[in-house]
């Protein structure tokens, strides 16, 4: 496969994953970087190293935690018992198996938490996005 298709390849990826840190269906920051990461082994890692990966993997990680953790927060916040925030645990954890109905459905006590993760992941995805940019073309 050429280098071009490759490129090609690698900022669908990413832009599928801005898409997918919007909607619930689709793992928007595991896209971004994987379209940061074929990015960078399309150029041997030679302008995006291990620090440059290893801090957007480092956010990566960041935003997934956060959008679990958001909704539990967002749970707590909103006057939910232990045994609610467990339950919406639960239900978000069964919810992902389930699909998109699954996800929007079942974790409703969270939704406040749901939104403040899913700006994080927004953030998030950008920031990963600017640190690749960053140690692409510097």
């Amino acid at each position: 496969m050429s280098d071009t298709l490759l490129w090609i390849l690698s900022a669908a990826l990413i832009v599928l994953g801005l898409a997918g840190t919007l909607l619930p269906a689709l793992p928007g920051t595991a896209f971004v970087l994987a379209g940061i990461l074929l990015g960078a082994w399309i150029d041997d890692f030679s302008r995006v190293g291990g620090l440059a990966l290893t801090v957007i993997t480092v956010m990566a990680v960041a935003a997934w935690v956060l959008d679990y953790v958001a909704g539990l927060v967002g749970a707590r916040r909103a006057g939910a018992s232990r045994q609610a925030v467990l339950g919406a645990a639960i239900g978000t954890v069964v919810g992902l198996f389930m699909g998109l109905v699954g996800v929007l459905f079942l974790p409703l006590v969270t939704w406040l938490g749901l939104m403040v993760g899913l700006l994080a992941k927004v953030v998030l995805a950008f920031m990963m996005i600017g640190v690749f940019l960053v140690a692409l073309w510097w």
